[in-house]
């Protein structure tokens, strides 16, 4: 169902840091909103349109330029598509994800973000699943809102935020720049990659989805606390000086150490970081992907108890948090040439292709073929789904201090599920964490392919055991 309100015309370039995403397959974002009271889809349907009013990212589809290059526009965007599934349980929202996940979004025709409501007479689950090009995960947190204020108040007049800024070469921190030798480097890169260039289009995505989604899986694990085990764990962390971040990251890593025995990649462990208000011009509440990430190597020590090990790690992560380290890959993302980004997936993904795809010959070719990429790729050790390179992926949103009452509906509960820009095979797991209405929500995202369920069922115990919520 859609409702057509009066939008206003937006037309900009996709920068660099949007267009790493482009034509993933496994690069999908999502919230679930746990709403109490009378919803109906009527209503979902009215307050998406009037965010898309706010929001102009919701209102644009993507268009392939001659030179390849992608501008968001809203010239021809179709509506985003808005779906309704009967609810039985507090988990059926996992299953509706998985099997969204796996629908290619309509790049060139409609916004990538599609809406699922899981729908009861008192209780029901918004899913909002975005692919990463338009979002982070704070993006659909103020969306989530949005939609709620909306929905809780029908004659809410819409406040339009402005067109949001782009991270570029303008709008970087100051004290964020590019060594001689970096851009000498990038400019070698951007001009064997100039000789080489493979380009590819909806159907190659389509063709890439499906081969990736036929052999591998994302399973998901979720982890509700409540109010009381919250408020514990809140107030134990800041007795032990360490942020609920920190020792959930650490709890995380240490666990898979004493699960799966000590391996290499358990000590390789990267955390996300909201980059909005470190831009010279902020994008405020706006939709679209501001996150960077610190990335370090913490092993855990067993002869320290939990607590230890926590703040060990707290003081190790904590000075990475500055804009050198926070902007270093978007900075070389803004000089390196951007479709050199969408062929890495192509590149990791195309020999999945089944023979029988029309697509096969292009993309199996492209996958074996030894150019930029692969150099690119093997120089992170990413060019084999049978490396991982990271032990634990951390996102927390921390606190959001939202309202709980909207009209008739109430705002239960909040889950986020982060994605990813790398397989989910090459990261043991993805953790996606969320306080709201002084509840905490955590995701475990993995692979069963590439960790067995049992092996990360253990995991969570042990790691909630260290937390002490168990």
């Amino acid at each position: 169902m859609t409702v057509n309100l009066p939008q206003k015309d937006f037309e900009r370039k996709a920068a660099a840091n949007e267009q790493f995403f482009a034509h993933s397959p496994f690069s999908i974002v999502t919230m679930v909103v746990r709403i109490k009271g009378h919803l109906t889809e009527e209503m979902l349907a009215t307050a998406v349109s009037k965010a898309q009013q706010r929001h102009a990212l919701l209102r644009a589809r993507i268009q392939i330029n001659d030179d390849h290059s992608m501008t968001f526009t809203t010239d021809g965007a179709q509506a985003i598509p808005i779906q309704t599934a009967s609810r039985k349980s507090d988990t059926d929202w996992i299953t509706l994800y998985t099997e969204a996940a796996k629908q290619p979004f309509e790049f060139e025709t409609r916004p990538a973000i599609r809406f699922i409501l899981a729908h009861s007479p008192q209780l029901s689950e918004l899913i909002i699943v975005c692919h990463h090009i338009i979002c982070d995960g704070l993006s659909l947190a103020y969306l989530a809102r949005d939609l709620m204020q909306y929905m809780g108040d029908a004659a809410l007049a819409v406040e339009a935020l402005p067109v949001p800024p782009i991270i570029d070469l303008d709008n970087l921190p100051h004290d964020i720049s590019q060594s001689g030798i970096a851009n000498w480097l990038i400019n070698r890169m951007n001009q064997t990659w100039a000789e080489e260039c493979e380009t590819f289009d909806q159907l190659d995505y389509e063709t890439l989805t499906k081969a990736y989604w036929d052999h591998f899986t994302h399973k998901i694990i979720s982890i509700e606390l409540d109010e009381t085990a919250t408020t514990a764990l809140v107030e134990r962390c800041r007795d032990e000086n360490v942020t609920v971040n920190s020792a959930v990251t650490a709890a995380f890593s240490g666990a898979q150490s004493f699960v799966e025995a000590e391996q290499p990649y358990h000590k390789k462990i990267v955390v996300a970081a909201n980059l909005r208000d470190r831009m010279p011009e902020s994008p405020g509440e706006a939709m679209g992907m501001y996150a960077g990430g610190v990335e370090l190597n913490f092993r855990y020590n067993d002869k320290k108890n939990f607590w230890e090990n926590a703040r060990k790690f707290h003081k190790k992560i904590f000075p990475k948090y500055n804009n050198k380290t926070l902007f270093s890959d978007v900075l070389n993302w803004l000089y390196l040439d951007p479709t050199i980004f969408e062929a890495m997936s192509f590149k990791k993904l195309g020999g999945l292709v089944p023979a029988d795809s029309p697509r096969y010959k292009k993309l199996a070719a492209f996958s074996k073929k030894e150019d930029i990429v692969l150099k690119l790729l093997q120089r992170d050790h990413l060019d084999t789904l049978e490396n991982k390179i990271w032990g634990t992926a951390m996102t927390n949103l921390g606190r959001l201090n939202f309202p709980t009452t909207y009209g008739a509906l109430e705002l239960d509960r909040m889950i986020f599920q982060p994605g990813g820009g790398i397989p989910l095979a090459n990261a043991n797991l993805v953790i996606g964490v969320v306080t709201f209405a002084g509840k905490l929500s955590l995701i475990v995202e993995y692979a069963p392919e590439a960790i067995a369920p049992s092996t990360v069922e253990a995991i969570k115990a042990k790691a909630l055991g260290f937390l002490g919520v168990l």
